[in-house]
C-alpha cells in the first residue's frame, strides 16, 4: 500500500484528491496539509512514501521544500501537481528533487499512474515535455530563457513574482540579502530586462503564454 501525503493550500483541491484516492486499492492517503512547513513537520512524525504537492505556498515554496526532502528524507518520492506551466518549472523541480511533474488539468487516471510510477522509482513528465527533452526542441521561444535558470534562480524568481522582498527571500532560502541581490541581477541579465518590474512582469507573462 502506497502511503500518500497530499499538500495544497486550497481546501477544495485537497478534499477532491482525498476523494479520488479513496477509491484506489493500492494508495492510502495518510495526511493532508496546506503549506510547505506542514509537509516537513508531517514527514518527521509519520511514514510517507509519496508526496503529491503544489509548489506555491505562503510558507516555504515548493522548490525549497524539495531541497529539504532530498537531503533529509531521500526515500520519499515527491510528485508536483501544479497550475504552473510545465515548460517553465518542471525541469527545475526535477533538479531540486521531485520525481515527477503534473499539471492540474490532467485526468484522474494520469494522477494515479504518476503516483504509482514515482513510487516504483520512475520519473513522470508529460509526453510532450519528454519529447522536447529527447529531441532538444521547445514549443515556445520564451521558454528557452527559463531553461537557462538554475534551481536557485528559479526559486528566487518564483518568490519575486508573488511579491516577496529581499529580506523575506533571504530568510526563506537561508541566504543573505546580498546573495539575493546577486541572483536578481543574474535573472535580469538572463531574461534580458533592466529592472525588477519588467522582470516580474515578464515572468508572469511567460507563465500565461506558455
Amino acid at each position: 500500500m502506497i502511503k500518500l501525503l497530499i499538500a495544497d493550500n486550497h481546501p477544495i483541491t485537497r478534499k477532491g484528491l482525498e476523494v479520488l484516492f479513496s477509491a484506489a486499492p493500492n494508495i492510502k492517503v495518510v495526511g493532508s496539509v496546506d503549506d510547505g512547513e506542514a509537509i516537513l513537520e508531517f514527514v518527521k512524525k509519520n511514514p510517507v512514501d509519496v508526496i503529491l504537492t503544489e509548489t506555491d505556498f505562503p510558507k516555504l515554496n515548493g522548490l525549497t521544500v524539495l531541497r529539504y526532502l532530498k537531503n533529509d528524507f531521500p526515500d520519499i518520492k515527491t510528485l508536483i501537481l501544479s497550475g504552473q506551466p510545465e515548460d517553465v518549472y518542471a525541469i527545475n523541480a526535477i533538479k531540486a528533487g521531485a520525481a515527477g511533474y503534473l499539471q492540474k488539468s490532467v485526468n484522474v487516471i494520469t494522477i494515479n499512474e504518476a503516483v504509482e510510477k514515482v513510487h516504483d522509482g520512475g520519473i513522470h513528465l508529460s509526453n510532450e515535455l519528454t519529447q522536447q527533452l529527447a529531441f532538444g526542441t521547445r514549443t515556445n521561444k520564451g521558454g528557452s530563457y527559463y531553461k537557462k535558470l538554475s534551481t536557485r534562480e528559479s526559486e528566487v524568481l518564483k518568490l519575486l513574482t508573488i511579491g516577496r522582498k529581499n529580506k523575506e527571500i533571504s530568510k526563506e532560502l537561508d541566504i543573505n540579502e546580498k546573495t539575493v541581490s546577486t541572483y536578481k541581477a543574474r535573472l535580469m541579465r538572463k531574461l534580458k530586462v533592466t529592472n525588477l518590474v519588467d522582470l516580474v512582469n515578464q515572468a508572469k507573462l511567460s507563465q500565461d503564454l506558455l
